[in-house]
């Protein structure tokens, strides 16, 4: 079959290429979650289809999470030769024209005929198939630029395939015609990078061995490759198409999916045709939110993509993607709700965007808080709707007051010892200014050292009480601290075992204060948490040396343990065995940043050594996803059970 030449002579070309392609990408995206969430769940089905249909839904959801990866790269892409990204789309159904004839684009339930579809996009180059029935090529057009013209134009592809062989080309002719310095001009620190975000295959665009990885990613991972690559999306989907046909075969009533319309919108148009009006009252509210929800999470992503500090695009990103976790269940909730009064058609979401994904802008960081709490109210009013719009609002409201706390002022440096306690807040205790409490942390000032504990960290490894007894006097009612009781450097090396972070000092001479250690450390401790010695840097949380992370996934203190994995009978090896090959780390301490995904992993960058509780090191590494849901198959790391197992956290 032979494909049509794409022409890219100059950035403008390249970029506009690039646009469409982030728009195919995001279509997809959208086409393939309404089918999914269109599937009807256990309690619809017989025991025996149930478990099928479940696969089909996992199947289908997990090509759409490939495509949020592919959208960021081809935006990763945008933002590396010097443009914005691009958040915005047509909305559903996609006029005939936006992209080429043989790229339908519609919002469709699952069937044999939307599956049939699915093959049909995801094709290999080369491979002729008949599109699914009900996608109709009636209608024939080029787009084709045959000539070298100024202004850039849409162009031809049959394949999304060869639209990305295209881009590559392209990027190879531009990289020797303007040098790679000059095609790559992008900030590179605006862009969502693998240390941000558990997406596989994502990539962080610098030049062009990077900007060409990016695009292969996509090929061989979804778009549909000439090997054929097994579990590519082409690949998955004819293994959902052949598996539906068999069953038909077998049971020719058999329908998995509730009978949601096509192309639903939430607006009534001028002529319907090939859209569907979501004209129940109670059923356009909830469609009004889940819209709303999807646009926020657009305005979330957008704005990871501008010039805000690091931990600030981090929390953006989570925040985007804890959005799309709470649309989940509302969706569940809409596929089940009539579409119109007296209808026996159900609901869907229909996907639609603003003129404008509209992007706050520089310190306007109260927008995000401000809209999450309009979001939680939109929720709450619908919550003796179902009880996921009661969980939806809640989980809104906490997403609201996170957003509250964004800074988008210089990303906080290391201090040389704990903060001093702010005065105006202190609580004398009758032991007079020598103890304090200051949110619910005691200081205890001796004569060489102050010494902090914070109760809320505490796990109770009892390093303070068995390595300096008259020090830290257990069993007593009232201050139990005594820092004079012992020689001051053996009382900080005592403090400085303290594995949670619980305990820390404050010289009050020109004594050295702690320092982070030579070696960033995690230690995998038996039925428990992770201890980690580093040079810290946890989102959302003051700089420390010490912490211990929670892994069972039941921690009230997230990320932090609070001893909950021996209430629930946590059971987890703390002895890994050593990966086949151990890297030596060229540098082994710095600073080690840390990011508490949105119900999922830890994700870390740095240089870290992980090590047995025990101390056998069994793996290096500079970035990792660490479970800390209690599920993964592989602990310590994240396997992507969390997205299955109902974990929730920030």
């Amino acid at each position: 079959m032979n494909e049509p030449e794409i022409v890219i002579h100059s950035r403008e070309e390249l970029a506009e290429v690039l646009t469409e392609a982030v728009e195919v990408e995001h279509n997809l995206m959208c086409c393939y979650l309404y089918a999914a969430w269109s599937l009807k769940q256990a309690d619809e089905l017989p025991a025996e289809q149930a478990e099928l249909v479940e696969s089909w839904r996992q199947a289908i959801v997990g090509v759409a999470i490939d495509e949020m990866a592919h959208f960021a790269n081809a935006n990763n892409l945008l933002s590396a030769i010097g443009s914005h990204a691009h958040m915005g789309r047509p909305n559903f159904p996609v006029s005939p024209g936006y992209h080429p004839a043989d790229v339908v684009v519609h919002l469709r339930r699952f069937d044999a005929g939307t599956i049939d579809h699915f093959v049909f996009l995801e094709r290999p180059e080369g491979v002729e198939l008949a599109d699914g029935e009900g996608f109709d090529h009636t209608l024939r057009y080029e787009r084709a630029a045959h000539d070298r013209l100024l202004m850039p134009t849409a162009q031809d592809y049959a394949t999304v395939g060869h639209l990305y062989r295209a881009v590559q080309a392209g990027l190879r002719h531009l990289s020797q015609a303007l040098g790679e310095e000059a095609l790559f001009v992008g900030d590179p620190a605006r862009q969502i990078r693998p240390d941000h975000v558990d997406l596989d295959g994502l990539v962080a665009v610098t030049d062009l061995a990077s900007a060409l990885d990016a695009v292969e990613q996509i090929v061989q991972q979804g778009e549909g490759s000439a090997d054929d690559v097994e579990g590519s999306h082409y690949r998955r989907f004819c293994d959902v198409r052949d598996a539906f046909a068999a069953h038909r075969a077998a049971d020719p009533g058999f329908d998995p999916a509730r009978v949601v319309p096509e192309n639903p919108v939430q607006r009534k148009p001028p002529v319907e045709g090939d859209r569907v009006w979501i004209g129940h009252p109670t059923s356009a509210a909830l469609l009004d939110l889940c819209n709303a929800l999807y646009n926020h999470m657009l305005r979330l992503l957008g704005s990871a993509y501008t010039d805000v500090p690091d931990p600030v695009r981090a929390r953006l990103i989570g925040e985007g993607i804890g959005l799309m976790r709470v649309l989940v269940p509302l969706n569940e909730v809409l596929t089940r709700q009539p579409a119109q009064e007296g209808s026996e058609l159900r609901a869907g979401m229909s996907f639609a965007v603003t003129r404008e994904i509209r992007v706050p802008q520089g310190q306007a960081v109260g927008l995000y808080a401000q809209r999450t709490r309009e979001l939680a109210e939109g929720a709450r009013r619908l919550q003796g709707l179902d009880p996921a719009l009661v969980d939806a609002a809640e989980r809104l409201e906490s997403m609201a007051a996170r957003l509250g706390k964004l800074d988008l002022g210089p990303a906080p440096t290391m201090p040389s010892a704990p903060p001093p306690a702010a005065p105006a807040r202190e609580v004398h205790t009758p032991q007079g200014d020598d103890y304090v409490v200051v949110d619910g942390v005691e200081h205890v000032r001796g004569k060489e050292l102050t010494i902090h504990f914070d109760g809320h960290r505490c796990i109770h490894a009892r390093h303070c009480v068995l390595g300096a007894p008259e020090v830290f006097r257990a069993n007593v009612e009232g201050p139990w601290i005594a820092p004079d009781a012992m020689d001051t450097e053996a009382l900080v090396a005592v403090a400085e075992r303290c594995p949670s972070g619980a305990i820390t000092y404050t010289r009050r001479t020109d004594r050295p204060a702690e320092g982070p250690p030579l070696v960033n450390r995690l230690n995998v401790r038996q039925n428990g948490p992770l201890a980690v010695h580093a040079d810290l840097q946890i989102d959302g949380e003051a700089p420390r040396f010490r912490a211990v992370l929670c892994r069972c996934g039941k921690s009230q203190n997230k990320p932090f343990c609070d001893n909950s994995h021996k209430e629930a009978g946590f059971e987890a090896t703390g002895e890994p065995p050593a990966a086949d090959e151990i890297v030596a780390l060229e540098v082994r301490n710095g600073p080690l940043h840390i990011q508490p995904t949105v119900d999922g992993p830890l994700l870390v960058r740095g240089n870290l050594e992980l090590c047995t509780g025990t101390g056998a090191t069994f793996a290096k590494k500079t970035k990792c996803a660490l479970c800390r849901c209690g599920g993964s198959k592989n602990k310590p790391f994240c396997d992507g059970t969390h997205r299955t197992n109902g974990f929730r956290s920030s």
